[in-house]
């Protein structure tokens, strides 16, 4: 995708297991299909096409974080037929899956491979769980989520105590990471370590949020232009930096329509009111219920209309498009969005672009819509094309 050089394509492993948790299997999985990387996910005992249930891990007003259900987080490989020499990569996400998988001898071979390999390996909070039971963080610098830190001390390694959530260590081969909140650095560290270089990332990037959005279609795109070296602002109508926005898991999981779950909860990163956005490059408008709502704001309307005027790249996902249709900027174009929101579409005037399949993004002009969150690759790729940012290896 955002790899446009003919040498071989990157290949990398994302080690999954049930109640993985959810940002921590999802975000770098897209992020990397996103930047040209080939990652197959896998979960032993499971094949191509079955599901890992998630779990969404957040801090709480409790003594330890919370937990509720997340996604259904699709593989996409079989783990019995992996062969490690095909990869340049592994990636060991974080959550509960590690308490088990690091029982699981094939998982902990599996490792052992990659890091006697000197192959950059990414683990992330509890996924050092599984490290620490390959003997793979002898001698060590590593950090992760803090009650892992006495596991890592007794299997040798070197131990970081992460000053905050979002804290990332590099020691040779081997990145490891406290929480998700870390994840743009531990995405730039892991396409660094294998070999790829970024540019065209001096981009200010804004999003519009609302209480409710989809979970993943903030979080993916937010942190993966993050990961770029972008500056990335969150704004949301009558809340202020350091707010949170509570957002909604929508699934699909047999119903003729999505499902939906609470989600993480989103902290913006500056003021609504008051806001420069002459100051920005680009817009990106998430999904999910929020934009029912925000559609019905002037001042969400007349910013979207500045963006799209002075032809600013603009990215809008699944019921975004009912904010594009309100502020009447679809007139002429070509575009797609969930299909419950075909009517918004083709009633403002453009031309709807059927989502078949569901990840089907488009690009018209300076703006890119996608259907729904399984085409973020896609999506983030076609808005890294208009923003002139490239990953290459």
């Amino acid at each position: 995708m955002a790899n446009s050089n003919t040498k071989a394509q990157k290949r990398v492993l994302l080690l999954c297991g049930d109640y993985v948790e959810d940002y921590e299997a999802m975000v770098p999985f897209q992020a990397l299909l996103a930047f040209g990387v080939w990652v197959d996910a896998v979960c032993p005992g499971k094949k191509t096409g079955d599901i890992c249930r998630t779990a969404i891990h957040q801090a709480s007003a409790h003594q330890t974080y919370s937990e509720s259900r997340g996604h259904n987080f699709t593989i996409n490989a079989t783990f019995d037929e992996i062969e490690f020499t095909k990869y340049d990569g592994l990636v060991i996400s974080g959550g509960r899956a590690p308490e088990y998988l690091a029982m699981n001898s094939a998982v902990l071979d599996l490792v052992s491979n990659f890091s006697n390999s000197g192959k950059p390996i990414a683990s992330i909070c509890h996924g050092q769980l599984i490290l620490a039971a390959a003997g793979s963080v002898k001698g060590r610098k590593c950090t992760a989520y803090p009650t892992v830190g006495p596991v890592l001390v007794a299997a040798g390694a070197h131990w970081v105590e992460p000053e905050t959530m979002s804290a990332c260590v590099v020691d040779g081969n081997v990145i490891t990471a406290a929480t998700y909140e870390g994840h743009p650095e531990f995405i730039q560290h892991f396409v660094k370590a294998l070999g790829g270089t970024i540019t065209g990332s001096d981009k200010r990037i804004l999003f519009l949020c609302g209480d409710y959005m989809e979970d993943y279609e903030v979080a993916v795109p937010f942190q993966s232009l993050q990961a770029l070296g972008c500056h990335v602002d969150a704004v949301c109508p009558n809340k202020k930096a350091g707010d949170a926005c509570p957002t909604a898991v929508h699934d699909f999981e047999g119903d003729q329509t999505y499902s939906e779950k609470p989600g993480h909860n989103f902290t913006l990163t500056a003021s609504f009111e008051g806001l420069n956005t002459s100051s920005y490059d680009a817009l990106v408008i998430p999904g999910g219920r929020a934009p029912e709502y925000l559609a019905l704001n002037e001042s969400v309307i007349a910013l979207v209309k500045e963006f799209m005027e002075i032809q600013k790249p603009v990215a809008s996902i699944c019921h975004g498009q009912q904010i594009l249709s309100a502020a009447n900027v679809l007139k002429g174009r070509k575009c797609t969005a969930y299909p419950a929101v075909k009517l918004n579409v083709v009633l403002s005037g453009a031309t709807w672009l059927e989502p078949d399949p569901i990840d089907r993004c488009f690009t018209d002009g300076n703006l890119v819509t996608g259907a729904a969150w399984p085409g973020h690759p896609e999506f983030i790729s076609q808005f890294m094309a208009l923003l002139g940012v490239q990953v290459s290896f």
